[in-house]
């Protein structure tokens, strides 16, 4: 094929990509450690704040982790907690959160995402947030080893009160 024609194909592959996506995820501030998005789907609008691991644990395996709150109000859906370490859980263990003295459980979880099911235990895990420092997130992998990620909270307030308002 002549380099013209992979050039054209190559555009036309771009372009078919870009123009056919009905979502568009838009970040409106990065706080320090955390960063405020809005995703906009036909659906609805979701906004959410999320942040990678400063620190994980084992260091071998770099993995795509993320913690996230997110906010939907075409569900009615508010501080919405969630996370993925970037595999998929096992489901004969706990995922936990611990900052400080306090630990949080993630109730549901499911392929490669846990879900907190209290809304209230949401609320009391953000604000544990909004004062910490640190947080991490305990997991297992299929083959029953443990993972834990470190997660700083510096920028945490902001970003969540970035997202929180663009979603009112």
């Amino acid at each position: 094929m002549s380099l013209i024609k992979n050039i054209i194909l190559n555009l036309l592959i771009l372009f078919f990509c870009f123009s056919v996506s009905a979502e568009e995820v838009k970040k409106i501030g990065k706080f320090k450690d955390w960063e405020a998005m809005v995703l906009v789907e036909d659906s609805g609008i979701t906004c959410f704040a999320q942040s990678k691991p400063v620190l994980q644990a084992p260091k071998k395996n770099k993995r795509n982790a993320r913690l996230f709150v997110s906010f939907r109000p075409n569900e009615k859906i508010t501080n919405e907690i969630s996370t993925t370490p970037g595999y998929e859980f096992n489901q004969q263990n706990s995922i936990t959160a611990k900052s400080g003295k306090h630990k949080y459980n993630f109730d549901i979880s499911q392929q490669s995402f846990a879900w907190i099911a209290d809304n209230k235990v949401e609320k009391k895990m953000i604000r544990t947030m909004k004062k910490g420092s640190r947080i991490m997130i305990s997991g297992y992998n299929n083959s029953g080893s443990q993972t834990i990620d470190h997660y700083s909270l510096l920028g945490f307030t902001k970003a969540y009160n970035e997202a929180k308002k663009s979603c009112s």
